[in-house]
């Protein structure tokens, strides 16, 4: 074996699907302990990177907000407040500076806290958040989001499916929409009937009538039953 190789073994004790390593696997390789990252600094370099000029203000509010969410929320299996949350909300934020340039940095920030987190809450969790946010960015007014032509798009999409437009419905198409802007793989999670299927459907329906324009492209479905697979 070459004297430069190495094996690091990155243990996260506790996180959703890990498991421990045995014993005496473990006594083969020395232990290092790490300290947990300095969030705020970490967002407040990447907020200026994309551009933010309050980036040191935003990254202590942004931390803040997760922090009061991860004790105040219920605890949930998929709720994650660490560095991919973190993540998730400046690229999201990054996006919106690049198409909003000359609006308050504040608003843009709520908004990017608001895109990536509501979409994953509970409703009982929602209004509790909504209040977090409300104390930490006061006076701050919610921005208008406008989609242009996807609205209609949908709106044609729902009526290609048979689908209702109820505003709950399509509140949620959006939050797909804005999920899949800032994720790389997401989960649908819901009831029986509760509108998974036709909310994707409706989506992935409108995105590629509007393939043409330069920020859609066509959706391909593959559906797999898991069951079929061994």
């Amino acid at each position: 074996m070459k004297p430069t190789f190495c094996v690091f073994i990155t243990m996260n004790p506790g996180y959703a699907g890990r498991s421990e390593l045995p014993d005496n696997l473990k006594a083969l390789f020395r232990p290092v302990a790490m300290m947990v990252p300095d969030y705020a600094l970490i967002g407040e370099i990447m907020l200026y990177s994309f551009g933010f000029l309050e980036g040191k203000i935003l990254a202590v509010k942004m931390v803040t907000t997760f922090k009061l969410a991860s004790e105040q929320l219920s605890s949930q299996d998929h709720y994650d407040y660490g560095m991919r949350a973190v993540r998730s909300v400046i690229n999201a934020a990054g996006l919106l500076k690049e198409a909003h340039i000359d609006d308050d940095e504040h608003q843009l920030l709520l908004r990017a806290l608001r895109d990536v987190n509501v979409p994953k809450f509970l409703k009982d969790d929602i209004p509790l958040f909504e209040n977090i946010i409300l104390d930490i960015f006061p006076g701050i007014e919610r921005p208008e989001v406008n989609y242009g032509n996807l609205a209609s798009a949908i709106t044609r999409a729902c009526v290609h499916y048979n689908v209702q437009e109820v505003d709950l419905f399509l509140q949620k198409v959006y939050q797909l929409y804005d999920t899949c802007q800032v994720r790389h793989g997401l989960m649908i999670v819901g009831p029986t009937g509760g509108g998974k299927t036709a909310n994707y459907r409706v989506l992935a329906h409108a995105m590629s009538s509007l393939s043409e324009e330069e920020q859609y492209e066509k959706v391909t479905v593959d559906i797999m039953n898991p069951k079929s697979i061994t």
